[in-house]
Parts: C-alpha cells; sequence; structure tokens
C-alpha cells in the first residue's frame, strides 16, 4: 500500500488534496489511515469530520499522561532521561477516529524547542511516524508543514512519494525547490508536483517551467465549490466532481509510480 508524504506552503491546498486522496483510495476499497501533522491541524475539517467528532480527537503531542506513560517523562522536559524508542504501536488504533471509511490521527505540535527539539513528546511522534511508515499495511496519506521535519533517514526510504502542492505563484514554487534539497538530504531523491488552483493551461505552462527537473503529477483547477466546502464544513470530494476526477488521475500516477 502506497505510502504519500504531501507538503508545501501553508495555503497552497495540500491539505484539499490529502483529503481527496484519502477518500479516492477509500473509495477503491483500500484502508487509509490519514495523519494530520501539520501545526495548523486542519485535516478533519477537510475530510468533512461532524463537528462534534474532530472536537472529540486529542492530538497525540497534547496527550500528557500517554507521553509519561511511554517516554518515562513529562512533556517540555529537557536535558533528563527518556526513552527515545518508545511502544506506539496500539496508538494508531486507540486514537484515530474513523469516518466514512478513513481513519484519522492527529499528532499535534510540539511547544517550545521547534519539531526538532530533544524532548519525550518528540521522541513519541517521530517513534510513531517511523512505525506508521515501516509497519503499517494500509495506505498511508501524512499531510505535512511546508518542510519534513517528521521524516528522517530511517523512514524516508518509506516513502512512496512526497508530493510539494504548489500554486501558480513564485512564493510556493520557492518552497518546492528548498524541500527538494532537504528532501535529498535524507535520502528521498523523486519529489513530485501537484499544481493547485490553476486557471488554465498557462497556469500549468508556468509551474512545468519554474520547476525543471521536476516530475509534475498533475493539477488541480481553481474552484469555488473549494471556497464553499470549506464555509460549509463539507468535503470537497462531495461537492466538485471535477477535483475529484482531477485528484482520481494523480492517484493513478502514484500507482505507476
Amino acid at each position: 500500500m502506497p505510502k504519500i508524504a504531501i507538503t508545501g506552503k501553508g495555503g497552497v491546498g495540500k491539505t484539499t488534496l490529502a483529503s481527496l486522496l484519502a477518500y479516492i483510495y477509500a473509495r477503491r476499497g483500500q484502508r487509509v489511515l490519514a495523519i494530520d501533522a501539520d501545526p495548523n491541524a486542519n485535516l478533519a475539517s477537510a475530510l468533512g469530520f461532524p463537528t462534534v467528532a474532530a472536537a472529540r480527537i486529542t492530538p497525540i503531542a497534547e496527550m500528557e499522561e500517554l507521553i509519561y506513560e511511554r517516554t518515562g517523562a513529562r512533556p517540555g522536559e529537557y536535558g533528563g532521561f527518556f526513552k527515545l524508542n518508545p511502544r506506539v504501536g496500539d496508538i494508531p488504533e486507540r486514537f484515530s477516529a474513523e469516518w466514512r471509511g478513513v481513519r484519522l490521527l492527529v499528532m499535534g505540535t510540539i511547544k517550545g524547542g521547534g519539531s526538532g527539539c530533544v524532548c519525550p513528546e518528540s521522541a513519541l511522534l517521530k517513534n510513531l511516524v517511523t512505525h506508521l511508515l515501516l509497519q503499517r499495511s494500509e495506505v498511508i496519506i501524512l499531510d505535512m508543514e511546508a518542510g519534513i521535519e517528521h521524516l528522517g533517514r530511517g523512514t524516508a526510504g518509506a516513502v512512496d512519494a512526497m508530493i510539494v502542492v504548489v500554486e501558480p505563484g513564485q512564493r510556493s514554487l520557492q518552497t518546492a525547490q528548498t524541500i527538494s534539497r532537504l528532501a535529498a538530504d535524507i535520502g528521498i531523491q523523486e519529489v513530485y508536483v501537484v499544481g493547485n488552483k490553476v486557471r488554465g493551461q498557462a497556469d500549468r505552462d508556468f509551474i512545468a517551467d519554474s520547476l525543471p527537473g521536476f516530475k509534475i503529477l498533475g493539477f488541480l483547477s481553481e474552484s469555488p465549490l473549494a471556497i464553499e466546502a470549506d464555509r460549509r464544513g463539507v468535503s470537497v470530494f462531495d461537492l466538485d466532481p471535477q477535483m475529484v476526477t482531477e485528484a482520481e488521475a494523480i492517484a493513478d500516477g502514484l500507482s505507476s509510480l
């Protein structure tokens, strides 16, 4: 089953792509585990989780008792001793929520010290990501922040595709180039691109010409229905058949990698 990491500059639509792919794989009869690893967690909303169900999802980084139980230290404690390889195998089933055939697990934000801090919550999250990518058998869709902080050399080889979502603008294209360099540093040689908010062939050409050497998986059209889905708290998967068709083509492209 594919393990897909999706990243990009904030606001480009990576969470929209993650939600579309999650439902496409689920509709194809595959087990799907979607991981929200963005500090600005909104994958539950993009998947159309009911408000009550979404409110019940506690990010793993905020589970103080779990972190203490598994690492032997309290969140935010620095400089002490704690387990660097805590047990995590039961976490996906215990702390994920399911909606319409997609299981969702929210990682949460490490408060203080940055995502690379040496702290118990960081140890738990990193070991959890390693477990998800190396040990799980279902489709894994990892909605990441604009970087590769949740990945390391030990897990890079397990990622079947790192997708950078871009829009037709210089800032998101520069972010894609930066992510590509960082990914190469940990052994991910192939970084793929999906263009979003595309208004026509000129935008497609602009993205392709601006990112020579990148493999472009496909494009998602600019969609007023995506904005409407966000307003209504439902998934764009249910409102915009054109975006679903475009995302289907992207999923087909992933299957050929």
